[in-house]
C-alpha cells in the first residue's frame, strides 16, 4: 500500500527540485557577504514513529544488542542499546539518492564496521557505503552499477555479503550487472566475469525494474579464517530456468544447482544454517505488491537434495508467496517465514522447530501494542498483523527476541518463546527514533496545535505534542492529505483535502473540516462535475481532478472554498449549499487573505495577472498587475502533493508573495503590484514565522538554493538577506518537501522531508 504514494511523493519532490533548477538559471544576483554561514540551531524529529516501509532489519552477529534497520527511503538507521532508541545514520547525506538502503551487512566479526548498498532509484548513480564506527561517519564509494533500493524487489537479500572468514571480501548481487566484488574491504568493486547470469541491463524508466540477483550467501565452514571462502550461493530472480548457482572454488567458477520448485518461482531470500542446509522463500514476482504464488524450499548442500517445506500447500490455500526468513542460531533445527500478499486473509509469520516438517502459526497467537504509535490503529479498535514483512530476524543471542517489518512499521517482541507452549506472544511497536515517511504539507497556526501535517500513507496529525505520537485525522481518513489550510483570524477552523481509504466503498470524502484545531473531523462533499461518475469503489490512490481537488478557508472560518474543475466552488454553511466562484478562469485557485475574510485572489498564469475579490471569494475581478512575468505557464503546479506559488501573509491584509521559476516577488497592495526580490537565493518552497525581536514583519523560512547548495534558510528583513539555519550534519538528503515557520516561537522552522519525515529546527541557547 505505501510504495505508490511513496513514489508519487517522490515525483513532487522532484518537482521541486526542477523549480530550484530553473530558479538557478534564470537568477544571477548574489547573497549578501557572510549569509550563507549556517546559523546555530538544534534540530529534532517530530514524532510519528516508523510510518514507512522498512525493508531490512539486521542483527549483527558481532554483538549482543546491535541491530540495523535499511529503509527504502530514509537512510539507516541502527539500534542504540543504551539511550534504547534507533540512531538515524544518514541525516548528513546530501545525494538525494543515496539515502534508499538497498541492502545493509554489518562485519560479522567486528562489530564496530558496517556496510550499506544505497541506491534509491535506478536512474541515477548508487553507491556502497562503509563505517569504521557503527554508521557514526561513512566512506562513500560510488559504484557503476544502479541499484532500486525504493523499487519492486526491495524485500529480497542479503544482497550485500561480506565474507566471514576473510571480510575483505564482498560480494554484491546487482539488479542490472550482475555479480559484483570487493577484495578490499569495498573500496573498489569489478565484476564477477565467471558468474553466468551478466545481468539484463538498466530499464528505461517507465519499464518494470528487474530483479536480478536476489542473495549472496556464505558457507564458512568450507574454508579457514583469513582465506576467503570456498562456498557461496548465488540467487537469480530474473525470469529464467536457473535461479541457484553455486561456486566452491571461491567464486573462480559456477555451476547451476539444480532441481527446486519449478522455473516460475524466484527467490526472495536465503540462509544456511551450521548444518548445511540452506533455506530459500520463493514468490511468483519480486514483490513486495503483486505477488499470487510462493513456496519455501530447503536445500541440503551436502547432499544436493531439496525439500518443499511451504506451509501452506494445497489447491485451496490462500493466494501469495513468501519472503521474509530468518534462522535460529541458538535452536538448531528452528526458523521463521513470512508470508507475503496472503490476499484478504493477511501475512502470517509462521515458526518451524523440525527443520520446516511442521509449522505453526504465529500470528494467531499474537496480540499488538500500538498505544506509543496510535496511528497504527487506523481508526479500528486493533491493529492488523500487518504486510509487505520481507524484514524478519531473530536476534542470533536471543531466541526470544524477534522482530519483523512491515509497510508501516517494525514490531518487535521478547516472549517469542512463548510459541512453543501456545503462550500469547506480545509485540509492540519497535520504532523509537525511526522517522521514515514522506510529508506533503505543513502549516503552524497561531492557536491551538503547533503544527497540522499531511502525509503520504499515514493521513496526517494535529501535533500538540511534538515528542509524542498523536491519533491520526478521522473520519475520514485519508491514505494520504495533500493540502491543510487554517482560518487566520479563527484558527481553530481547519480544512484539509486528500486521498481516500484504499479501495473505499460508497461516497467517499475526500474533504474535511474542523473547528477544535485538528482534534475532530467531519467529511464534505463538493458537487461533482457535470456528467463525472465517482468511482465504486474508488480505486486506490484515484488521481483526478475532482477526487483531487484542494480546499481552502476565509479568515473568519465561514467559509470554504474547493477547487474543483473547471471553477472552485464554495460553501457558507458547511457542505449544505454550493455556489461556483465567478469571474475566474478555468483551473484558477482561490488564495484567501489571511487578514480580511472579504479578501481573496488567485493568479492567472497565462497572462501573469492576479484577479481580486472582495467579496470573500465569491466573485473575481483582474487586475492590472504590474511586476510579474507575462507567461507563468511554467509556475503552475503539475501535481495535487505541490505548494501552490501564490501565498498571503498571516497578519497583513493584501500582503502577498510569489514563487516563480524566474524569483521570488512581493506585494504589499493586494496584487497590484509585484517587487522581485534580489536576494540571489533560489527559493522553492517559502514559509512564515513570527516576527522577529524589535520589527513587525515576520521571519520568512525558505528551501532555496545558492551556488549549488540547497538548503534551508530564514530571513528576518522580507527577503532581502537570508541565513542558513541547517548544516552538514543535517542535510536529510535534501529531499524538502515543504515548510512552515511557528508564528509563536521565534526562529522555530518545520521542515517535511522525502523519507526522514518532519523535522523542525530552532535557534540554540
Amino acid at each position: 500500500m505505501l510504495s505508490a504514494s511513496r513514489n508519487t511523493a517522490s515525483n513532487a519532490t522532484i518537482f521541486i527540485l526542477m523549480r530550484i533548477a530553473v530558479a538557478a538559471f534564470c537568477c544571477c544576483f548574489f547573497l549578501a557577504a557572510g549569509t550563507a554561514a549556517a546559523a546555530d540551531y538544534v534540530w529534532h524529529n517530530v514524532k510519528v514513529g516508523g510510518g514507512g516501509f522498512i525493508p531490512t532489519i539486521v542483527f549483527s552477529p558481532a554483538e549482543r544488542g546491535l541491530a540495523y534497520l535499511g529503509s527504502d527511503m530514509g537512510g539507516a538507521y541502527r539500534w542504540d542499546a543504551k539511550a534504547q532508541g534507533w540512531l538515524p545514520l544518514q541525516n548528513a547525506v546530501q545525494d538525494p539518492n543515496l539515502r534508499g538502503v538497498e541492502s545493509i551487512a554489518p562485519d560479522p566479526v567486528d562489530p564496530n564496521v558496517v556496510y550499506a548498498a544505497v541506491g534509491t532509484y535506478r536512474r541515477d548513480p548508487a553507491a556502497i557505503i562503509r563505517s569504521a564506527d557503527r554508521g557514526a561517519t561513512w566512506t562513500t564509494v560510488m559504484v557503476p552499477f544502479r541499484m532500486g533500493g525504493n523499487e519492486e524487489g526491495r524485500g529480497l537479500g542479503p544482497r550485500l555479503a561480506v565474507d566471514p572468514n576473510d571480510t575483505s571480501v564482498l560480494y554484491y548481487a546487482s539488479r542490472y550487472d550482475g555479480l559484483q566484488k570487493s577484495t578490499d574491504a569495498a573500496n573498489s568493486w569489478s565484476k564477477v566475469g565467471t558468474f553466468p547470469v551478466t545481468g539484463l541491463g538498466v530499464p528505461e524508466r517507465r519499464e518494470r525494474p528487474h530483479a536480478g540477483l536476489s542473495f549472496v550467501v556464505f558457507d564458512p565452514s568450507n574454508g579457514t579464517r583469513g582465506s576467503p571462502s570456498k562456498t557461496i550461493f548465488v540467487g537469480v530472480a530474473d525470469p529464467g530456468e536457473v535461479h541457484l548457482y553455486r561456486s566452491d572454488d571461491a567464486g573462480q567458477t559456477w555451476f547451476a544447482v539444480k532441481g527446486g520448485p519449478r522455473s516460475g518461482l524466484l527467490p526472495a531470500q536465503a540462509q544456511l544454517d551450521g548444518k548445511g542446509i540452506l533455506y530459500v522463500t520463493y514468490s511468483d514476482s519480486m514483490g513486495p505488491y503483486g505477488v499470487r504464488d510462493g513456496a519455501v524450499f530447503k536445500l541440503d548442500t551436502h547432499a544436493n537434495t531439496w525439500t518443499d517445506i511451504t506451509p501452506e500447500k494445497g489447491a485451496d490455500r490462500p493466494p501469495g508467496g513468501y519472503n521474509g526468513l530468518s534462522l535460529d542460531r541458538q535452536q538448531p533445527d528452528t526458523l521463521v517465514v513470512a508470508s507475503i500478499d496472503r490476499g484478504k486473509d493477511g501475512d502470517i509469520i509462521w515458526r518451524s522447530t523440525d527443520v520446516g516438517a511442521h509449522w505453526q502459526d504465529i500470528r494467531a497467537l499474537s496480540v499488538r501494542d500500538v498505544s506509543s504509535t496510535p496511528y497504527l490503529l487506523w481508526g479500528k479498535k486493533q491493529a492488523g498483523f500487518g504486510w509487505w514483512q520481507t524484514g524478519l530476524a531473530i536476534d542470533p543471542f536471543d531466541s526470544g527476541h524477534v522482530a519483523y517489518t512491515t509497510g508501516a512499521t517494525v514490531y518487535g517482541t521478547s516472549d517469542f518463546l512463548n510459541a512453543r507452549t501456545g503462550a500469547t506472544v506480545h509485540w509492540r511497536p519497535w520504532v523509537d527514533g525511526v522517522e521514515q515517511t514522506a510529508i506533503l504539507t505543513l502549516t503552524s497556526p497561531p492557536a491551538g496545535p503547533h503544527l497540522l501535517s499531511g502525509f503520504g500513507d499515514i493521513g496526517g496529525f494535529a501535533h500538540f505534542d511534538l515528542d509524542r505520537s498523536e491519533p491520526i485525522f478521522e473520519h475520514p481518513i485519508f491514505i494520504n492529505t495533500n493540502t491543510i489550510d487554517y482560518a487566520g483570524r479563527a484558527p481553530n477552523v481547519v480544512v484539509r483535502s486528500g486521498t481516500h481509504e484504499a479501495n473505499a466503498a460508497g461516497r467517499t470524502a475526500t474533504l474535511a473540516y474542523s473547528t477544535d484545531s485538528g482534534k475532530t473531523w467531519r467529511p464534505l462533499y463538493a458537487p461533482a462535475p457535470a456528467g463525472y461518475v465517482v468511482p465504486d469503489p474508488m480505486p486506490y490512490n484515484h488521481s483526478d481532478p475532482y477526487t483531487d481537488a484542494a480546499i481552502v478557508t476565509s479568515a473568519d472560518g465561514k467559509r470554504f472554498t474547493v477547487m474543483t474543475p473547471p471553477v472552485a466552488v464554495f460553501t457558507s454553511d458547511r457542505g449544505k449549499h454550493w455556489s461556483r466562484v465567478k469571474g475566474l478562469p478555468a483551473g484558477g485557485r482561490p488564495v484567501p487573505d489571511r487578514a480580511n475574510a472579504r479578501r481573496s485572489y488567485a493568479v492567472d498564469f497565462a497572462k501573469g495577472i492576479v484577479f481580486a475579490s472582495r467579496d470573500g471569494g465569491a466573485h473575481f475581478r483582474p487586475l492590472r498587475t504590474k511586476g510579474l512575468p507575462a507567461d507563468l505557464h511554467a509556475d503552475r503546479p503539475a501535481w495535487r502533493e505541490i505548494a501552490w506559488p501564490l501565498m498571503a501573509t498571516p497578519g497583513f491584509m493584501g500582503d502577498l508573495w510569489y514563487l516563480s521559476g524566474s524569483g521570488l516577488y512581493h506585494s504589499s497592495n493586494g496584487g497590484r503590484s509585484f517587487v522581485r526580490t534580489n536576494s540571489g537565493l533560489k527559493v522553492a518552497a517559502l514559509a512564515f514565522g513570527k516576527t522577529p525581536p524589535g520589527k513587525r514583519y515576520p521571519a520568512l523560512f525558505a528551501v532555496g538554493t545558492k551556488d549549488n547548495l540547497t538548503a534551508i534558510w530564514r530571513s528576518d528583513d522580507a527577503g532581502r538577506s537570508w541565513l542558513r539555519v541547517n548544516d552538514e550534519q543535517h542535510e536529510y538528503g535534501r529531499t524538502y518537501r515543504c515548510i512552515a515557520g511557528d508564528p509563536r516561537i521565534f526562529g522555530r522552522v518545520y521542515v517535511g522531508t522525502d523519507g526522514f519525515g518532519i523535522v523542525y529546527g530552532e535557534p540554540e541557547k
